[in-house]
């Protein structure tokens, strides 16, 4: 996803002078396409992720458009009173790309684990926050957000190469799409989740139970509409995601519910403890927590023998 990002910049860049790339002395492998081609419009700041976004502000209070590129947990927690303060406070497009959300870095141990961006930078107003399923998706996103007024935050998985079936590169800000119809119950991913949503429910129709499978690719806005039209008469929900249960998809969900009195049944698959000294592999890590397609299988199970009427 994050090459594919990349390529896609690369290629506003050659319409728009205005885009330029900032990094914390990370991204190599991946940002030397723009780096190469364009080397007066990028920077390599250095460990100081702070002082990257108040460049950034800088730069976009000139009239360019800066994205700044580094690791999830760097991108937005180590910089989040200057975000706040800068291109939020200022309403200033800083574009700031989150690297790696959940465990795709989990041998790193817990500094790198992106548990927690979606949701701090979910409660700000007044910024974006785009988070792509796949890599067509990511350069759909881009071109259809690099432009905006005011600052985005993007989170970007570090797969490359993959796509989902039946998402096809869709993405419209604020709102949700369906790779999949059920009646049973519907599961609702954020992020690369998405494919390990749509195998659980590919599982789970062999035990007879159809999901269907809702795609959320931006949290600010929210698709609010979408999902309280969608989630009107459907029995059970599922939200699945590579975050902390609070404060993101979950939370969302949980607020849709209830601001609009319905009536389903809500489950929350996500993380719900702190990993301390926990490390290893991305699937390794996954599949510790719950967030594997069999993790998602037996959070569904148990939601739908949860909500099931008691036996009389």
């Amino acid at each position: 996803m994050r090459g594919a990002f990349i390529r896609t910049l690369v290629e506003i860049a050659r319409e728009d002078p205005k885009v330029v790339l900032l990094t914390g002395d990370l991204g190599f492998t991946v940002v030397e396409p723009f780096a190469e081609e364009f080397p007066d419009r990028f920077y390599n700041v250095g460990v100081a992720e702070q002082n990257m976004v108040g460049l950034a502000t800088g730069l976009a209070e000139a009239g360019y458009i800066p994205f700044v590129y580094s690791i999830v947990t760097f991108a937005s927690l180590r910089t989040y009173e200057f975000v706040r303060n800068g291109p939020i406070a200022h309403q200033l497009p800083v574009r700031i790309v989150g690297i790696g959300g959940g465990f795709d870095y989990g041998t790193a141990g817990l500094t790198h684990y992106g548990l927690e961006d979606l949701g701090v930078m979910r409660i700000q107003p007044g910024i974006t926050v785009v988070v792509p399923a796949d890599q067509d998706q990511a350069a759909a996103a881009l071109r259809s957000t690099y432009n905006l007024p005011g600052p985005v935050y993007y989170r970007i998985g570090k797969d490359d190469g993959r796509t989902l079936a039946g998402l096809e590169g869709r993405f419209r800000l604020g709102c949700t799409e369906r790779v999949r119809e059920g009646d049973d119950l519907t599961l609702i991913a954020a992020g690369s989740m998405a494919y390990a949503a749509a195998a659980a429910a590919e599982k789970l129709a062999g035990l007879s139970i159809e999901a269907s499978v809702l795609i959320v690719s931006s949290l600010n806005p929210a698709p609010a509409d979408d999902l309280a039209k969608t989630l009107r008469g459907v029995p059970v929900v599922v939200t699945v995601e590579a975050h902390y249960v609070n404060g993101a998809l979950g939370s969302l969900a949980a607020e849709i519910i209830a601001e609009n009195g319905l009536g389903c049944r809500l489950f929350r698959c996500g993380v719900t403890d702190t990993p301390h000294g926990l490390v290893g592999g991305s699937s390794y890590m996954s599949d510790r927590y719950g967030l594997s397609a069999d993790g998602v299988v037996r959070s569904a199970l148990r939601a739908l023998e949860e909500a099931a009427p008691a036996a009389i």
